[in-house]
């Protein structure tokens, strides 16, 4: 039963519904204040060549525009298939907060934010940023843990983020109904900002530095040319560019099909409504902060005297465009609407009118239902793609209005200095590959849709659209005695379960139902030996006539010696470590390089990158998916191995940092004498078809031994007593490798002669694990 207020909504929102499926400007569907303007004419001038060429006119495309001719890129075009703000931007709520659940993340957002702040004094136009704060309400006892946790993060940020009393809220926020209210989240400095108004007055920048912005001129061929430049086609004519980059928006599917890429994005509808005048609201003396009400799935912010309110339904209820994925994006669509669909949101209205009353009697002038754009785990795509020379991506947008300001700039740099300003490898493009399928994209997209306002627990896992075809050669095996966790397409034992033991997924902000497993698994490695799936490793095979002087140019630590392995580390022109690997010279010129899960296509563009840019005459082969992993450690794993090979294994004969082929009981495999956990332990890269044979022939081997099976946080937790780093978490593009501990492996002195003569490296805390902890 509909609550009387829902009821009398319903009617005035289908009554008002009529003209929303024709074309608008946000001010004439939004109320937005500021005088109504034509958009800026399009300059009639033409460029044959440019420096980068950036296609899609909304406000990502139009920042990184306005960033790069800020900074001094001479020969900038932007090119847009109608007029600027099609698309996504023009019907955007327009929110800004400083808030974000990750670490660096919130830098873009400040950047944006503090760019919006200053961009009407600078440009000259105005841009409607309202600045009135935000607040996350906890109405139960886990939101309230959550904020605990994120203020733990917030040190990391110089803005202002506090938790704050329910007497706080009220005073701040005084329509709201207080009876759930446990504490809030605060953010001053959040607020919203007219989108249109903002990416013209970024479109002023732009073309104030030299930028030139081309409309209507939709993108028709894009050809790549050997040296690495493009010809992009348009009905205006041709532009040769040293780069391209796809800011199309709900648009870059076709521009990725265009050079054959398949880009995991799905345009999703989102609505939200906007009240008239609200008596309560235009009494106040002061604006209302931006309310977030996480249980509710809603915001709600002030619009004039006002209210606008936006809910994110279910993953059930709420509707992705799938038509455009399989039929493409209608001819001509740009600043349309879909029909409002009332039955969707009702239950969020419900909620939202309990939260803030006046909501009841509010008479609703506009409804919004327009498309915005997700890709699988709603973080958009930024940056080079792999496999395609001079292609880049800003697509995927979510939340683009807070995200356009610090992605320009973002972009800007790393195009112009070679490397990112700052480690965001959770926007790499290259975090999806080939089993990326269409399916896969809908189910996650609508997934993250539906959890928009979940609470985000640590180690966090989502199961929809698993698994995928990435499954290693144990995934049957495994699959009922241990929880799963996703790497990057794959499924990776977690941690296993026992007889009797809490199988289910339980997250927590405390001690959850995996932590005595954990500490059993441990235990396992530590004193007996243990078994972990680590197939979801990236794995390269690099050979021929320049492969050592590349790797020599690649990496920081000097080439091992054919038959061993080092850690070796990938640096930015900075300094900054830009990946981890491990580099096994397998035979004269030939490489295998291991990379972790969530690195592989991240590492792999570098490395073709830089085997490009120096001309270097190599192979260069992906061989992730055709090889197998399985990893042995623990004091009696050499005991376990040895009853199954005729190759020696002792420590005189198979040395620390060693690599072999051999046969395991006739499997043929790589053995690699090292191990994560920092135990006695090998690596045995294999056929990914053999790994049930060869998992079955070592645990029934290892019987006597106690042997049993492990998983990564068990790894993890081995690693860190250890005190081995990590990518992503000791070090990243945000450290150089003295400041993560990482000098021993670091030659600044080097040449690619010294392969002949060099020792199998060991790190101090390695030579510690031999002499104390049973390494030999």
């Amino acid at each position: 039963m509909l609550l009387p207020g829902a009821q009398r909504l319903r009617g005035i929102l289908l009554r008002s519904c009529g003209s929303l499926g024709s074309p608008g400007r946000p001010r004439s569907i939004c109320g937005r204040e500021g005088e109504e303007k034509l958009p800026l004419s399009a300059e009639t001038r033409w460029k044959d060549r440019a420096e980068t060429v950036i296609i899609g006119g909304g406000c990502v495309g139009v920042s990184l525009a306005y960033h790069l001719a800020k900074a001094g890129m001479k020969d900038v075009v932007l090119l847009e298939k109608s007029e600027l703000t099609a698309g996504s931007t023009w019907h955007a709520a327009g929110l800004t907060t400083y808030f974000h659940p990750g670490i660096n993340l919130k830098k873009i957002h400040y950047d944006s934010i503090k760019l919006y702040e200053k961009l009407e004094e600078e440009t000259g136009q105005v841009v409607g940023f309202h600045q009135p704060g935000s607040i996350r309400l906890a109405t139960t006892p886990v939101r309230v843990d959550e904020f605990k946790y994120q203020m733990t993060r917030t040190g990391w940020h110089a803005t202002e983020q506090y938790i704050i009393e329910p007497e706080k809220i009220q005073e701040m926020f005084p329509l709201l109904n207080m009876n759930k209210v446990l504490a809030g989240l605060y953010n001053p400095g959040d607020g919203h900002i007219d989108p249109y108004s903002l990416t013209m007055a970024l479109a002023a920048g732009a073309r104030k530095y030299g930028a030139l912005l081309k409309y209507p001129a939709p993108v028709t061929s894009l050809k790549p040319r050997s040296d690495g430049t493009w010809d992009v086609e348009t009905p205006q004519g041709s532009v040769r560019a040293n780069r391209i980059v796809n800011a199309a928006g709900f648009w870059a599917r076709e521009v990725g099909k265009m050079i054959g890429l398949e880009h995991p994005l799905i345009p999703v509808q989102h609505q939200y409504v906007v009240t008239s005048t609200i008596p309560e609201v235009k009494a106040l003396k002061r604006e209302l902060p931006v309310l977030r009400d996480l249980e509710g799935s809603f915001y709600l912010r002030q619009e004039r005297d006002g209210l606008l309110f936006g809910p994110y339904e279910s993953q059930e209820k709420m509707k992705a465009q799938d038509s455009w994925v399989t039929n493409g994006v209608p001819p001509g669509f740009g600043k349309e609407l879909f029909e409002s669909d009332l039955d969707r949101i009702m239950e969020h209205i419900e909620v939202a009118m309990e939260m803030v009353p006046v909501l009841k009697k509010a008479d609703i002038i506009n409804v919004v239902n327009g498309p915005i754009t997700y890709s699988p785990d709603i973080l958009p795509m930024v940056g080079p793609h792999q496999g395609v020379r001079n292609y880049w991506v800003a697509i995927g947008f979510g939340y683009g209005i807070i995200h356009a300001g610090g992605v320009g700039k973002y972009l800007s740099d790393w195009i112009l200095h070679g490397e990112p300003p700052f480690d965001l490898i959770e926007l790499d493009p290259n975090r999806y590959g080939k089993w990326t399928t269409t399916q896969y994209t809908e189910a996650k997209a609508r997934e993250s849709y539906g959890f928009n306002n979940i609470v985000g627990y640590p180690k966090e896992e989502r199961f929809a659209g698993r698994p995928t075809q990435r499954v290693s050669g144990l995934y049957q095996s495994l699959e009922s005695k241990c929880s799963m966790g996703f790497h990057a397409g794959w499924e990776q034992p977690h941690w296993f379960y026992k007889p009797g033991q809490d199988t289910q997924y339980r997250p927590s902000f405390r001690r959850t139902n995996w932590f005595e497993p954990v500490g059993s698994e441990y235990k396992q490695v530590m004193q007996r030996v243990g078994v972990i799936d680590l197939t979801p490793f990236g794995k390269f095979n690099i050979k021929g006539r320049d492969s050592i002087r590349l790797l020599d140019h690649l990496f920081a630590n000097i080439i091992p010696k054919v038959g061993f392995t080092n850690i070796s580390h990938m640096l930015t022109p900075k300094g900054r470590v830009y990946a981890e690997l491990t580099v096994s010279h397998q035979s004269p010129g030939e490489f295998l390089l291991i990379t972790g899960s969530g690195s592989e296509l991240h590492d792999l563009r570098w490395i073709e990158e830089e085997a490009v840019k120096g001309g270097y005459d190599v192979e260069i082969k992906n061989i992730t998916d055709e090889l197998g992993v399985l990893g042995v450690a623990g004091p009696r794993a050499r005991k376990v191995l040895q009853k199954l090979t005729s190759e020696d294994l002792s420590e005189d004969v198979f040395k620390f940092l060693q690599t072999k082929s051999l046969k395991i009981s006739n499997i043929p495999v790589t053995a690699i004498r090292i191990s994560y956990t920092g135990e006695l332990g090998w690596e045995l890269y294999h056929r990914r078809e053999d790994s049930v044979a060869l998992y079955d022939m070592i645990m029934n081997a290892g019987q006597e031994e106690g042997i049993d099976n492990f998983g990564t946080y068990a790894m993890n937790a081995l690693r860190l007593e250890k005190a081995f780093r990590a990518w992503g978490s000791e070090m990243n593009c945000d450290t150089n490798p003295l400041e993560a501990g990482l000098e021993y492996f670091v030659k600044l002195n080097k040449s690619y002669q010294q392969y002949e003569r060099a020792p199998a490296p060991l790190h101090p805390c390695q030579i510690h694990d031999m002499y104390f902890h049973g390494q030999s």
